[in-house]
């Protein structure tokens, strides 16, 4: 009898010559357990032919698939136990974060009607970095430029003001920076900008932050949090 997980009780109980229960008065089950098993084989013991018994390699065999199953059966269990945990833990550290603000990549930030707006780049050697500003219309409003002494972080500031020095309405505004070395080479850099953490989303794929101004973001891309 050779039997796997996911095979009707109906199916081997037919193919065992035998009758299944009345589904009337039993709950019929969609797949076998070891107690199902076990009855089964039982079952095939007493039915056999008295001159062709099951040979004991076949019994072996079905005693190890029984082993396996029943392994099977305790991992799954084993690994939803942790999907669960890691879940619970995810959640925790999600809302740990809720009033902290967060560095994220993005190409915009949010203006609000006060205060400053910080972002970052990683340089990628001494020169200078250009920041353009440019609003919902795609015009340009704003450039700051930072001087990058060395290879990597440099942290940049916008308050939230044009060339002259008049102040924005709040809102989205994109983010466009480039490096420039000491020989004149351009190169286009990745922007990372702060926003404030207002609460979590437990999605079917991890946790989600959501974040003032700019909308969820997975919680494996926050690179720092303030």
């Amino acid at each position: 009898m050779s039997t796997t997980s996911g095979v009707s009780n109906t199916d081997i109980y037919s193919a065992l010559g035998l009758t299944a229960p009345n589904s009337d008065t039993t709950k019929k089950k969609d797949t076998l357990d070891q107690a199902d098993f076990m009855r089964l084989m039982t079952e095939q013991l007493q039915h056999q032919d008295p001159l062709k018994p099951m040979d004991n390699t076949q019994m072996v065999a079905q005693m190890a698939q029984l082993s396996q199953v029943q392994g099977i059966t305790d991992l799954n269990t084993t690994v939803k136990g942790f999907q669960e945990a890691m879940a619970g833990d995810q959640v925790l550290r999600g809302a740990a974060l809720v009033g902290h603000e967060v560095l994220v990549p993005s190409t915009q930030w949010q203006l609000e009607s006060e205060g400053d707006t910080t972002g970052m780049v990683a340089a990628p050697g001494a020169g200078f970095v250009n920041v353009d500003v440019t609003d919902a219309n795609g015009v340009k409003v704003a450039q700051i430029s930072v001087e990058a002494k060395a290879a990597g972080e440099v942290t940049f500031d916008w308050d939230g003001k044009d060339a002259s020095g008049n102040r924005l309405d709040p809102g989205k505004y994109t983010l466009t920076a480039t490096h420039t070395d000491t020989s004149g080479t351009q190169t286009k850099l990745s922007t990372y900008v702060e926003a404030p953490v207002e609460s979590v989303t437990v999605g079917s794929d991890g946790l989600y932050l959501n974040l003032k101004g700019l909308g969820t973001a997975p919680l494996d891309y926050v690179l720092r949090v303030s």
